[in-house]
């Protein structure tokens, strides 16, 4: 009898259950849960699983997270996340599934083709990251931003992580991973206030862990690909 390959492998399905059921459990221990908080983590956590198998769907529904994070972050004056998401995560995201569907690793697969990056390119990339961070330093400053130094850290690790995603690099997990740290700290200072925000710190130690596995899969696709390339 012929073995079924399903879509979805047996980790994968317990790490999006698990995350899931995370993410609920946290919302209703809070005292004033966030339901938008809620809606977004549950969409968040969909897209990094997607993302993780390379499948254009993740970046989609990044944008649908984006916005929504942009929202939960005006609501507790971290003008940096809401410009961050809103101003640059959502469109580099968006521009992410038109890369993505322009370069399949086959033809009719639903994977992207992952791509090396060139020591130039890297140069460039942080070039642009150090500027941007710069630039919205002095605009969150004048924003009166909560938490201003962590919050300009996180556009720094949020442009890396967008600006890879779209090039299609392996290392767009770390940079996101590197992202939720930061996060994670943001709004375990916001759940200080307001234990609503709960959830949203479960939320990114959620993304962490799938961040990382994203980092893992990608790393194992690449080699496949790889040796597809040798054997043709």
């Amino acid at each position: 009898m012929k073995k079924k390959n399903y879509y979805f492998t047996t980790f994968e399905l317990l790490l999006w259950g698990v995350s899931s059921v995370a993410i609920v459990v946290s919302f209703f221990l809070g005292s004033d849960g966030n339901v938008l908080a809620l809606i977004a983590s549950l969409i968040g956590t969909a897209s990094l699983i997607l993302a993780a198998k390379g499948n254009l769907v993740g970046p989609l529904l990044m944008v649908v997270f984006s916005v929504l994070y942009g929202i939960i972050s005006y609501g507790y004056a971290y003008y940096g996340e809401m410009i961050t998401y809103l101003g640059m995560s959502a469109p580099i995201a968006l521009a992410t599934v038109f890369v993505w569907l322009k370069n399949p690793s086959a033809k009719g697969k639903a994977e992207v083709k992952i791509n090396s990056l060139s020591r130039r390119e890297y140069i460039f990339m942080w070039l642009i990251a150090f500027a941007v961070t710069v630039g919205f330093y002095f605009i969150l400053k004048a924003l009166d931003t909560t938490n201003l130094l962590l919050s300009t850290l996180s556009v720094l690790t949020s442009f890396l992580a967008a600006w890879l995603s779209m090039r299609r690099s392996k290392y767009f997990a770390l940079a996101y991973a590197a992202n939720d740290v930061v996060l994670i700290i943001l709004w375990i200072m916001a759940s200080f206030d307001s234990s609503g925000y709960f959830s949203v710190v479960v939320c990114f130690a959620v993304f962490l862990i799938n961040d990382l596995y994203g980092f893992f899969n990608w790393r194992r696709m690449q080699r496949r690909q790889s040796a597809k390339v040798v054997q043709k």
